[in-house]
């Protein structure tokens, strides 16, 4: 069967993270959750999304298509549900559309003619910026076990200080000694060729993706995803962070999402509780306002290729958009739109000469090419996010 992942109806919710990727491609948890589905469907899967991404993410649509709501992540209940789908039969959670079968061009597809399936089981969804991290606890438990069945972890070495070893799982060619790993308060997932760096201290749902490192003496809280290539060091809190980004110093990162190519400065930190107590409100792209999360702690959200210099401070609830660069004293807005320049003392425009030159460094560093689809994307945004500057 063709599998295609739609954005759908949350993928403006989940912007910055959106802007340059489907939805299908946020990190969450061990995996990404297109890794997520094509590991329980056993097949390949490609992407209905905006137009402008569709070059570096295409979809191929067969004359039968399954085509499934990337803000679902999947369970063994929903992937046997979704693997029994028959033609013109569709999955609805609530009003939500799960996933459904079609022979029809997805422009004219028309559920009134559909055999409605109801799917009433909990199941983990992202539907929001902050469910990415709030919900990355039950993210990390669920991919461990299933990445984890039936298999056997490679040896924890005898320096590691260590509880709960049996929540432990090592991937081939990681590095760890002299490390501690707690893993009584969920499981610890160290993915291949990674290293932990002596004196750091984790605690469990952790998750270690490949490549990955963690720098000396870090202090790192559950529930944690460090992308694959990324490195962290310092403090980090329930946070997750995508591939190829940094925030390799001390400093603290509390609550929050990074996208991926994002550096952050050395000692700087974000706040994830307001000195009130009261909910944290965030930036929304749909109302272009600030809306209710829900939640006391809630940190930073950074998009792609954003970076901040050394000592930047950023208040509780920030949202920085993509490619943006954050510097000076004084804690900046807590709205940064994309392509933007400067701190709290004001903003310019982050011109997108200078922005893909700097990305073409950053990315040739880790032998990744800054091609024209990659090009082609930053300029789309730069265009879509004027509005938002002051320019």
């Amino acid at each position: 069967m063709n599998y295609i992942l739609f954005d759908g109806p949350a993928r403006n919710a989940l912007l910055p993270f959106t802007f340059t990727r489907p939805v299908a491609d946020i990190l969450i948890g061990i995996m990404t959750i297109r890794q997520k589905w094509e590991m329980h469907l056993g097949s390949t899967t490609t992407t209905l999304t905006e137009e402008y991404l569709s070059d570096k993410y295409p979809m191929v649509e067969l004359e039968e298509n399954v085509m499934i709501n990337a803000s679902f992540l999947p369970n063994a209940v929903l992937v046997e549900m979704i693997s029994n789908l028959e033609a013109n039969q569709v999955i609805f959670r609530g009003e939500d559309v799960v996933a459904f079968y079609t022979d029809e061009n997805q422009e004219e597809v028309n559920f009134g003619s559909y055999e409605i399936i109801e799917y009433n089981d909990d199941c983990l969804t992202v539907m929001h910026t902050w469910d990415i991290f709030s919900k990355n606890d039950a993210a990390i438990r669920e991919d461990f076990e299933f990445l984890t069945v039936d298999r056997k972890s490679k040896p924890i070495p005898k320096s590691v200080n260590v509880l709960g070893h049996e929540n432990i799982f090592i991937e081939e060619g990681a590095k760890l000694e002299f490390v501690t790993l707690n893993a009584t308060s969920g499981p610890i997932y160290i993915g291949k060729d990674t290293e932990i760096m002596e004196g750091s201290v984790i605690r469990g749902p952790f998750a270690l993706c490949e490549g990955a490192v963690v720098k000396m003496a870090a202090k790192i809280y559950g529930a944690t995803t460090v992308g694959p290539h990324s490195r962290i060091g310092g403090e980090v809190n329930n946070s997750v962070i995508s591939a190829y980004s940094n925030k390799g110093h001390d400093g603290f990162l509390g609550n929050s999402v990074l996208g991926e190519w994002c550096n952050i400065g050395a000692d700087s930190n974000n706040s994830n509780l307001k000195n009130n107590y009261e909910e944290v409100k965030l930036w929304s792209y749909e109302t272009e306002g600030f809306a209710k999360t829900g939640l006391q702690f809630c940190g930073l959200m950074m998009g792609d290729h954003s970076k901040c210099g050394i000592n930047t401070m950023f208040n509780t609830g920030t949202v920085v958009g993509v490619s943006t660069n954050i510097f000076g004293s004084g804690f900046p807005r807590n709205f940064v739109p994309s392509f933007s320049w400067g701190g709290a003392s004001g903003f310019s425009t982050y011109i997108t000469k200078k922005a893909f030159e700097t990305a073409r460094i950053v990315m040739s560093r880790r032998n990744v090419d800054f091609d024209e689809k990659e090009a082609a994307i930053l300029e789309h945004v730069f265009e879509e996010s004027k509005k938002w500057r002051k320019e």
